[in-house]
């Protein structure tokens, strides 16, 4: 995978928990959107905001996660260059508003007189319509799905595929999916698999560590390496570079490494605040814990890791 870093690298910045009309303070103009071939019939488009995740066939176009409404057009764009078809389903992998707020946008500007299908789990539908939080605004209907599934998963058959939608209880969030193109051999992970950055564990919404590490290896039950442990299976992950399982692994291996020394600590009934200072992701933060431009020290990223681990097991 390394002949794909020099053209990822600038992969776009992040927004854990950003409702989807929470754009409105940020500058779009300068974004491009790029895209990449994976595999099969599956491209991979970074922007800003999420990956997403494009599928492209006789049949249609077929999306997982939107990014940002005000980039609808730069996306449909890319879309365009690979298919004049309409966008026929859009899947969610999760609510967070940098991977649906484009939902509605790319609807109307894709669909060709007709909706597409948004497939995302019950429980995202159940945040983007709940009553929104003070000092945000209510996400629009548009963007709402309007094909959830509450059982353990949702499987259709789409561009000479078979197209599996895994729900992931209470991992990145309650709503969690995963989406697996079978003939492609493309997994697409949403927020459960960050490469370049520790795990954003939504606490508040339903999140885990150990629903976390359960998705985790959910993803390496189905992917299968080729030669040398390259290749075989390629994963796309919420943002950052395309990835191979063993890349999934040293994530996996990363995370639940962390869990146990924290779990141990609490064991030895640390606090918070000894639990921190105790640094149980010292040996990982150059790598997953990226430190601000100016600063000398400190990784905010390793910090809500840490925090968001102790308090999912417990910790006081």
């Amino acid at each position: 995978m390394k002949r794909l870093l020099p053209f990822l690298i600038f992969a776009a910045g992040r927004v854990f928990f950003a409702p989807a009309a929470g754009h409105a303070q940020q500058n779009f103009d300068n974004v491009v959107e790029h895209l990449l071939p994976v595999q099969g019939s599956v491209y991979m488009m970074v922007g800003a905001g999420g990956n997403i995740t494009v599928q492209v066939g006789k049949d249609g176009v077929l999306l997982v996660d939107t990014q940002y409404a005000p980039l609808a057009p730069k996306i449909m764009a890319a879309i365009r260059t690979l298919s004049p078809m309409p966008i026929r389903y859009i899947v969610d992998t999760h609510f967070h508003g940098d991977h649906t707020g484009g939902n509605g946008a790319l609807a109307k500007l894709g669909g060709a007189g007709a909706m597409p299908r948004i497939i995302a789990n019950d429980h995202v539908l159940n945040r983007m319509t709940a009553p929104p939080a003070a000092g945000q605004t209510a996400v629009p209907e548009a963007d709402w799905p309007n094909d959830e599934y509450f059982t353990a998963s949702k499987d259709f058959f789409f561009n000479n595929e078979a197209v599996v939608v895994y729900h992931m209880p209470a991992a990145h969030t309650d709503g969690d999916s995963i989406v697996f193109f079978r003939r492609s051999d493309v997994i697409s992970t949403g927020d459960i698999f960050t490469p370049e950055t520790y795990p954003g564990i939504d606490l508040a919404r339903g999140g885990s560590i150990q629903g976390e590490i359960a998705a985790l290896n959910r993803i390496l039950e189905l992917t299968v390496p080729a030669k040398y442990q390259e290749g075989g299976t390629y994963v796309i992950p919420g943002h950052g570079r395309l990835c191979e399982e063993a890349d999934v692994v040293e994530y996996r291996d990363m995370v639940t490494i962390v869990r146990d020394r924290i779990q141990d600590l609490i064991g030895k009934g640390r606090n918070l605040e000894q639990v921190r200072a105790a640094r149980p992701t010292l040996d990982y933060d150059t790598q997953y814990g990226a430190i601000p431009a100016g600063a000398t020290s400190g990784s905010p990223a390793a910090d809500r890791f840490v925090d968001a681990v102790y308090k999912s097991l417990g910790g006081k």
